[in-house]
């Protein structure tokens, strides 16, 4: 398993837009990928509206875990997303 964290810098935090641009860029791997804040709030980064469910803000840190056999390529084109995008 490969993790990272991020600490979210776009004013609107993971809206509508970026949660669909989110779930398109893990769909493209075949490992898992979870986003999760804290240990009490993981979603599935595949689903659209789990992603949505958590509510994530500007200035929350956000916890990226990523498991499978392509975990390396995953994380580090998700890391890059995270950069340019949120």
């Amino acid at each position: 398993m490969t993790e990272f964290t991020y600490c979210i810098t776009d004013e609107a935090g993971i809206h509508a837009r970026p949660a669909g641009l989110l779930v398109k860029e893990a769909d493209k791997f075949v490992s898992d990928v979870e986003i999760g804040i804290g240990e009490e709030k993981k979603a599935d980064a595949k689903r659209l509206f789990s992603v949505m469910s958590l509510g994530v803000k500007k200035g929350d840190t956000i916890t990226i875990r990523i498991s499978g056999e392509d975990e390396s390529s995953a994380c580090a084109a998700l890391k890059s997303f995270f950069e340019k995008t949120l």
